[in-house]
């Protein structure tokens, strides 16, 4: 058997000029050789292929002495624009299709004739119907005339001591004055009626003289007349009406000849971009309640000093009612939180800790009131500290699950837990840092009720304790309370003051302990007593028991 490279071998002739045997010349070339090949082996010349089928036509792009050689042809050419093949339709290459070399240009397109031209000016894009005539002049802005002085006789119309003309259109001239009364004016209370001969119109009701040996208070501004309805401007009389005077109580008073630097009103606000719960706190809170024997009035006043830096009040309150249906099962929590300074969001600490702690105690009102009747201090003081220690963990977790730091919410607390139960007349109360509760009886005040001087260790401390990072409260029973106590639960505000200014406290003795209980605008008034060097933030809630004792009905 034939090995495999012979079976496919042919008989190749000798190569060189001569024959070996003497016969004719060997072929010189390839050409010559295939010819000289017997018929049958090998192509004939007709039958071989072209070496280069296609037409060499050279893309100007690529213009170079090895793309003009033959031999570096490529023989699967990537753009065949122009190398038609045989035998097949021209290549028709799309615009957008581009190869990787080459940037992509969007193909030119026909531009109108009108984009050729230049744009015509303003006035000749107009429509016809919209330009303006030649000449043409815009009018001047319209005004009003000019009316004179109405005249006519106002004195039939208003009554006497009424000037002859008014303003027009509409607009009633100004009433004068009527004459002063008897006595001394601007001074608080009334009577009705003036003395025969004196020429004021019957029902008017002027202030009272005081009596002999008394001194005036203040009042502030002397009080001018009041216009009457607005219907009297179109029917009655003037003369004929009635006419109120209304006292003003000024400006708070203060201790020293002259008053504090800063003006005693609501001040610049904060920003509402800055932080909205300070931006919606309000400058005053007022608040208050009445019970048999019992009345409460409370009040918050933002400090000289945020007023003046555009702080928010830091300060809190809380008046609320704990326990079920009755009077007798009721229980009034009463308490006041005042922010950190130094914390920047105590404003809104103080507010969550009031709410929670009313919260935890609400459930557990019965049981407070049983340990005021047994006198059980451990027990009182359990449930206040779980109630200060729930209040501090729920305040802890609202504020770590909004991504902020509770040390920024600090905020002390204090309260008074006072029983609706007329025969029930101590009170349970709690602390938690700084703070004061003073008590005044008979005209004498108690500015240290919870013994807090002399629980302390007389090193001075700048510290204080503040939840959520104090979860411990010192508690205690205070009572039996006597007819007649003012109990005044307030922060460092008013406390600190209280106890260092005598001026302070009489006059707030005056105010506070003749038996009858402030209005809440007067308790507000009374309240901004103002002492130099003392600019923070003021909140306190007062407790009046009822001089006569307790009664049946409010």
């Amino acid at each position: 058997m034939k090995k495999r490279s012979e079976r496919y071998e042919q008989p190749v002739p000798p190569q060189g000029n001569t024959d070996a045997d003497g016969g004719d010349p060997a072929p010189s070339s390839l050409d010559e050789t295939w010819a000289s090949l017997p018929p049958g082996i090998g192509p004939t010349p007709a039958e071989q292929p072209d070496p280069y089928p296609y037409p060499q036509q050279q893309d100007p792009r690529r213009q170079d002495a090895r793309d003009q050689d033959p031999r570096h042809q490529d023989p699967h050419p990537q753009d065949p624009r122009g190398q038609v093949p045989r035998g097949q339709v021209p290549y028709e290459r799309d615009p957008y299709e581009r190869d990787s070399y080459e940037r992509y240009q969007r193909p030119e397109r026909d531009r109108r004739p009108e984009q050729d031209q230049q744009r015509p000016e303003q006035d000749q894009r107009r429509p016809e119907r919209d330009r303006l005539p030649e000449g043409y002049q815009r009018p001047e802005p319209y005004r009003l005339p000019e009316y004179p002085e109405r005249q006519g006789p106002y004195q039939e119309r208003y009554g006497e001591g009424y000037p002859e003309q008014a303003p027009y259109p509409g607009r009633s001239p100004e009433r004068a004055p009527y004459p002063e009364p008897p006595g001394v004016p601007g001074v608080p209370g009334r009577r009705t009626g003036p003395e025969s001969g004196s020429g004021v119109p019957a029902g008017v009701e002027w202030p009272e003289a005081p009596q002999a040996g008394t001194a005036a208070p203040e009042t502030g501004p002397a009080p001018g007349p009041v216009p009457g309805p607005a219907g009297d401007r179109d029917g009655g009389a003037g003369p004929d009406r009635t006419a109120t005077t209304v006292p003003t109580l000024g400006a708070p008073r203060h201790s020293g000849p002259k008053p504090p630097l800063y003006a005693p009103h609501p001040g610049r606000l904060p920003s509402v971009r800055d932080d909205l719960d300070a931006a919606v706190l309000p400058d005053i809170v007022v608040d208050g309640a009445t019970y048999p024997g019992l009345t409460v009035r409370a009040a918050s006043v933002r400090g000289d000093s945020h007023r003046y830096e555009s702080g928010p009040r830091q300060d809190s309150l809380c008046v609320a009612r704990l326990g079920g249906p009755g009077e007798e099962n009721g229980l009034l929590l009463l308490a006041v939180a005042d922010g950190v300074g130094s914390a920047a969001r105590s404003h809104v600490g103080s507010q969550d800790v009031c709410r929670r702690i009313a919260l935890f105690l609400d459930p557990y009102a019965d049981e407070v009131i049983a340990a005021l009747r047994a006198g059980d201090r451990p027990a009182l003081g359990a449930l206040v500290n779980s109630a200060v220690g729930s209040a501090a963990e729920g305040l802890t977790q609202r504020v770590t699950q909004r991504g902020g730091r509770p040390a920024e919410h600090a905020t002390t607390l204090r309260g008074l837990l006072v029983p609706l139960d007329p025969e029930l007349r101590e009170r349970a109360w709690f602390t938690v840092g700084d703070g004061g509760a003073a008590l005044l009886r008979d005209g004498v005040w108690d500015t240290d009720v919870f013994g807090e001087e002399q629980a302390g260790s007389g090193v001075i401390d700048t510290g204080t304790a503040a939840l959520p990072g104090s979860r411990l409260a010192r508690s205690g029973i205070h009572g039996p309370a006597a007819p007649g106590d003012v109990f005044v639960l307030s922060t460092d505000g008013l406390s600190t003051p209280l106890a260092g200014d005598a001026g302070m406290r009489d006059f707030l003795a005056a105010a506070w302990g003749q038996g009858e209980v402030p209005g809440p605008v007067d308790f507000l008034w009374q309240f901004q007593y103002r002492v130099k060097s003392y600019d923070d933030d003021r909140t306190a809630v007062c407790l009046w028991e009822d001089p006569a004792g307790r009664r049946d009905t409010v």
